[in-house]
């Protein structure tokens, strides 16, 4: 059975609008289409939808996503291109992690030597806080 991008898009739990997106940028095989040009998805289509969710649920990126798509597509076994995405995304995010702890740490000194600022500054800056520490970086 046939269905409509809209039913497609409610059996999956992928909108449609990324559906349409997925398909522009190569991450789904274009669907068949009617005469009229709808996009007709089958039973194998919503389960391939529901894959790229959860493959989107770890927040895996898009290049990542369609060479998964396209191995599991070919009817080959795409475990290893997904170990080898999950592993890249763990470093990525504990990079990011690394980088908001230095954040964090660095807004903590600044709330520390803020607190001990005046809030009439005498000049024309807008904010004394600011100008400090763009003149003298934490």
């Amino acid at each position: 059975m046939l269905m409509k991008i809209g039913e497609a898009a409610r059996r999956s739990g992928v909108e449609a609008s990324a559906i349409r997106f997925y398909e522009s940028v190569g991450v789904l095989p274009e669907p068949v289409r009617t005469e009229a040009g709808y996009r007709e998805y089958s039973g194998d289509d919503v389960e391939l939808l529901s894959f790229v969710r959860r493959l989107r649920s770890l927040e895996l990126p898009l290049d990542d996503v369609g060479e998964i798509v396209g191995l599991r597509t070919r009817g080959e076994a795409p475990c290893q291109a997904v170990r080898d995405a999950i592993g890249r995304e763990v470093t990525a995010i504990e990079a990011r992690m690394e980088d908001l702890r230095r954040i964090s740490q660095d807004l903590a000194r600044l709330q520390e030597s803020a607190a001990e600022l005046v809030d009439e500054w005498p000049g024309s800056c807008v904010c004394h806080v600011l100008e400090q520490t763009i003149a003298a970086p934490v």
